[in-house]
């Protein structure tokens, strides 16, 4: 899979920030047992089949400490890869490749897993017109990086933050209630005030279902509705809106999710819960 790279100015001040977590320049094993002068080289090798993410990332650990090291890639972000294959290998001073590796790893091993988990989720639904969406349950600060992973993964991304899209939700619903406003005129006020955004209204019920699509929003979410009533709200809105379903989706149900006809299909759990992948950093002289 191809796919766009990530450019510098998202991941290397947070590089240079993970470094500094880290006070990779203090290291005081490394800076006491290893000489100076003493070269290697290392090999990023996968303990367990995945999709890699970040590898970019990682290697700018590499070149931050020392801009002496030489990097070498033997994979692409969006690959594929079974257990045992060398992913990359990094050669210089051997003060540099272990001051590195964990920053290194931290970011190849979560953003690989985020990749792997989002490509799992994508071939579940393969043959649907269902796209997997992820959401902005992410980590602070790493969200642009994990947003990228998920496309790695062959997943989409949607909402990048608050400014970007509108989004009517359970507790904005209560807000207009309280004014006696229906969802329709909530998006009317949104539209207003922001020109030209694209609106999505949070619905749990067939009849709000009907509320919001008065309103003409871009997008309805679908939240925590079985595939009875999601393949219902199918055929109501005929095409009306983009459809995006979520809550209580996993890997045993996402397929009977997206046969109902949705659109699309959010699930946090890529970025929130992707366990990291077994990836080593294996040292040679």
């Amino acid at each position: 899979m191809r796919i766009e790279p990530l450019p510098i100015e998202q991941y290397r001040p947070r590089v240079a920030a993970a470094l500094a977590e880290d006070r990779a320049g203090e290291d005081a094993t490394t800076l006491a047992t290893v000489a100076p002068g003493l070269m290697g080289q290392a090999v990023f090798l996968a303990k367990e089949a995945g999709v890699l993410a970040g590898l970019e990332v990682a290697l700018e650990a590499f070149r931050q400490i020392d801009a002496s090291v030489t990097v070498g890639a033997a994979a692409r972000d969006g690959d594929r890869f079974e257990r045992g294959a060398r992913l990359a290998a990094v050669e210089g001073p051997v003060r540099a490749l272990l001051q590195a590796e964990r920053v290194a790893l931290n970011f190849l091993q979560r953003l690989s897993g985020t990749a792997t988990l989002t490509r799992r989720f994508a071939d579940e639904v393969a043959g649907t017109k269902a796209l997997i969406l992820d959401t902005r349950k992410t980590t602070p600060g790493l969200r642009d990086l994990e947003k990228y992973a998920v496309r790695c993964g062959g997943g989409t991304n949607h909402r990048r933050d608050l400014a970007v899209m509108a989004m009517i939700k359970d507790n904005h619903r209560e807000a207009l209630a309280r004014e006696r406003l229906s969802l329709a005129e909530g998006v009317a006020a949104i539209r207003a005030r922001t020109p030209g955004i694209a609106v999505e209204v949070e619905v749990d019920s067939l009849e709000q279902l009907e509320a919001a699509l008065k309103g003409r929003p871009e997008w309805v979410l679908l939240d925590n509705m079985n595939v009875v009533q999601m393949a219902e709200a199918v055929r109501i809105n005929a095409g009306r809106a983009k459809l995006e379903a979520s809550g209580g989706v996993n890997l045993e149900t996402v397929r009977a999710i997206a046969e109902t006809g949705v659109d699309a299909i959010s699930v946090g759990a890529l970025t929130h819960s992707a366990r990291a992948l077994d990836i080593s950093l294996d040292l040679s002289f």
